[in-house]
């Protein structure tokens, strides 16, 4: 059975841009507001964003399928 998520219709570059953006607003956020609550959430969550979506990449269906595929070529 194959799970594939709303981000598997999405390029690698646009898919790494939808990890990174986030994060570098929060930094952004934080240069400008300084180091209030607000900003120290928002880093947070998007350091969990980035990192889920950086670790759970290699197990997306298209990836999952071309490492399968790759095994085979070896058969």
């Amino acid at each position: 059975m194959w799970y594939a998520t709303a981000f598997d219709v999405f390029t690698p570059e646009r898919q790494v841009l939808t990890a990174l953006l986030p994060f570098c607003s929060a930094m952004l956020l934080r240069l400008i507001a300084g180091r209030t609550e607000l900003s120290r959430w928002t880093v947070m969550i998007a350091t969990m964003w980035f990192a889920i979506n950086v670790l759970l990449a290699p197990y997306s269906a298209g990836l999952l399928a071309d490492i399968l595929e790759f095994g085979q070529r070896f058969r």
